[in-house]
């Protein structure tokens, strides 16, 4: 899973070193970005399981805690942030940089210890404030110029996964001397 690590740039590798967190959107990122509908309103939402490891496996391998900051109140989130138990869960967030700032002053977590990965325009000023950013193969263009990482997966079929891996290689694996081209 870690062969396509092996050519980013030291630099983009020492950040990842620093992550304490990893804050994601939800809608785009940890699903495919649809929601199914009823009559009654929204019913179902589709998240990767693939995913749901990568939050174990940042928290068992390297104690990297895993947060969603999503501008929806949607209870499928919450019921999924539930079963990952998650610390943090941040539902209907319309101002993400201002909820981030909040909570970070309440935790005394520091920018360069946060990763974030999101997809769309509501996640920019966040992306420009964390330590290091990642996107979905499928995010919006002007997200994908910003951040420090682009995915080769999409949203809810394992981006998030990628990333997350992507931080427990930094963390377990990498040292200048093991990784000269």
């Amino acid at each position: 899973m870690h062969t396509h690590f092996h050519n980013i740039p030291s630099s983009l590798i020492k950040k990842a070193q620093s992550v304490k967190i990893l804050i994601t959107d939800c809608d785009g990122v940890l699903t495919d970005n649809g929601v199914y509908y009823s009559e009654e309103g929204e019913i179902m939402k589709r998240f990767s399981i693939r995913d749901g490891m990568g939050v174990e496996r940042l928290r068992n391998l390297v104690h990297v805690d895993t947060a969603i900051m999503t501008g929806e109140s949607s209870g499928s989130v919450a019921k999924r942030a539930e079963k990952l138990k998650l610390p943090y869960l941040f539902l209907g967030v319309k101002d993400k940089k201002n909820a981030l700032t909040k909570w970070m002053a309440e935790t005394g977590i520091k920018t360069e210890e946060i990763a974030y990965i999101g997809d769309d325009a509501n996640d920019i000023d966040i992306i420009q404030m964390v330590g290091i950013s990642a996107t979905p193969a499928d995010s919006t263009p002007f997200t994908a110029a910003i951040v420090d990482f682009i995915c080769k997966e999409k949203g809810g079929y394992g981006a998030f996964r990628e990333f997350a891996e992507f931080i427990i290689f930094a963390k377990l694996n990498y040292s200048p001397e093991k990784n000269k081209s």
